[in-house]
């Protein structure tokens, strides 16, 4: 969901040049083995892709009830996936960040995909959430959503998993980490590149120039 209102015209990746000077880091992350520091970003199991090594950490804050990350989901993630983390040139982190404006529903559909990360879950149970947004968002049917993509000896586990105080605290983590970032929409996008974060909101043009200033830290 975003709380401010982003430009509605496409840039093309040739805008890049000119973009990049205004586009300053935010701060240090936590230094590590690896070049972005990876070593202490405290990834929740099951909740993230590629190589911790890769030279760019990319974080994703989002939120399940929101219409931006639903789209995000299903026509970014996939190629840049395949591009970026698949290749080894960044590493992905799916991050926590239910909106406040959308009531208790994001929270709990959060915890529910954080405690089946537990059990090698996450993916599916993301993509089952977003797929059927529509549905549960009107029904409240948050927990039929994810356990029509897991078996009945998973879903006890998730089950368990849901009650377990820890869970609601590591989603609190993220929420708490993202403002101090600070996140202020869903979804962003906290690339970490040597020791710099740099959040992305902007992906009204497909994430095209998004890619290019993933090429231009992947050269320094």
């Amino acid at each position: 969901m975003r709380l401010w209102n982003a430009p509605t015209n496409r840039l093309s990746a040739a805008a890049l040049a000119v973009f990049l000077p205004f586009l300053s880091p935010t701060g240090a992350a936590g230094q590590g083995p690896s070049a972005h520091g990876a070593g202490q970003v405290g990834t929740g199991q099951g909740k993230s892709l590629g190589n911790p090594a890769a030279p760019i950490l990319v974080e994703m804050y989002s939120d399940f009830q929101c219409p931006h990350c639903k789209h995000l989901h299903e026509t970014f993630l996939p190629g840049f996936i395949k591009d970026y983390v698949d290749t080894g040139k960044a590493y992905f982190v799916c991050r926590e960040f239910p909106l406040q404006g959308f009531g208790p529903k994001s929270r709990e559909a959060a915890a529910y995909a954080t405690a089946a990360g537990r059990i090698g879950k996450f993916q599916p149970v993301a993509h089952a959430l977003f797929q059927n947004q529509a549905s549960w968002v009107l029904s409240g049917k948050i927990w039929e959503t994810v356990a029509a993509v897991l078996t009945p000896a998973e879903q006890a586990k998730v089950q368990t998993l849901f009650k377990d105080p820890a869970i609601a605290a590591e989603v609190q983590h993220d929420v708490d980490t993202g403002l101090k970032i600070p996140v202020t929409s869903t979804p962003t996008l906290v690339l970490t590149h040597r020791l710099q974060q740099r959040p992305w909101t902007f992906f009204d043009d497909g994430g095209t120039l998004f890619r290019g200033y993933m090429d231009e830290l992947l050269k320094k």
